[in-house]
């Protein structure tokens, strides 16, 4: 079997922490932070975003085969940041009327992703 054959076990084996971190992180956030703002998910995404970011660049530069890509990015920052969850997180604080909130959650979520994906870049550029 060549190490493309492989490619889906390599999926699995990131995306299992990447899961268990932000299902953690999520619950941890949640209980330090107690008012009603997905901040864990707004926090999960944006340093997903900067590890994706870090990790992009980087990746190939070093002297591997694609399973350390396939187990990072998208094993692991795959599992790890959801849009899913951010657009029913989205949706639930749309339906309590606090427009501010989703406001800034609505846009701070694409845009801390976007600044966070340069910043990762940036760094993956310094270190290189």
């Amino acid at each position: 079997m060549t190490t493309n054959e492989f490619l889906p076990l390599w999926v699995v084996i990131g995306a299992i922490p990447g899961a268990l971190s932000r299902y953690y992180l999520t619950l941890f956030v949640a209980e330090k932070v107690n008012f009603d703002f997905p901040l864990g998910t707004l926090l999960i995404n944006i340093s997903g975003a900067f590890l994706m970011g870090f990790l992009a660049p980087l990746l190939p530069s070093l002297p591997t085969n694609q399973w350390l890509n396939e187990i990072t990015i998208a094993g692991f920052v795959g599992s790890y940041t959801t849009f899913s969850t951010y657009i029913l997180d989205l949706f639930y604080l749309s339906q309590t009327g606090k427009w501010r909130k989703v406001f800034l959650y609505g846009l701070g979520t694409p845009l801390g992703g976007l600044l966070s994906v340069e910043l990762g870049i940036a760094l993956a550029q310094l270190l290189s």
